[in-house]
């Protein structure tokens, strides 16, 4: 299975999650593995890792996109489908050490097939705000 695949399949249960709140993080990774027929471990093993790193993660997550937001907005204004694509990015580049560019080209490939018309333009310009500031 291809990388971008992997993230897309990655994408699509970050944001499942992000909708509905769930107790048992693994039993429902594990549930989403099977409905959704992956077998390729190297998929299992990112997209577990993915998951549980951003829930781990989610308030330092979320405190770098709320500082990189304009002054008049608030996370709870991002769509789930941009939020959830901005933690994955973000996980990516801070935690996984992806190369910005690339965790950058992915959300906006997802960004494209999966959200509004202006979320790749402000994926982009919180993503680029948080790469300046990490790096």
């Amino acid at each position: 299975m291809k990388r971008s695949a992997i993230r897309e399949i990655t994408f699509r249960l970050v944001y499942s999650l992000e909708i509905q709140k769930v107790e048992d993080l693994k039993e429902q990774i594990e549930l989403y593995l099977e409905c959704n027929n992956v077998e390729d471990n190297d998929a299992k093993e990112y997209l577990e890792d993915v998951v549980i790193g951003i829930n781990k993660n989610k308030e330092e997550i979320k405190k770098l996109i709320e500082k990189n937001l304009k002054a008049d907005w608030k996370i709870d204004r991002i769509s789930k489908i941009d939020l959830s694509l901005l933690e994955l990015a973000i996980y990516e580049i801070k935690y996984k050490e992806i190369p910005y560019k690339v965790a950058i080209n992915e959300s906006l490939e997802l960004a494209k097939k999966y959200g509004e018309d202006n979320s790749k333009n402000f994926i982009n310009g919180i993503l680029a705000s948080i790469v300046n500031e990490i790096k």
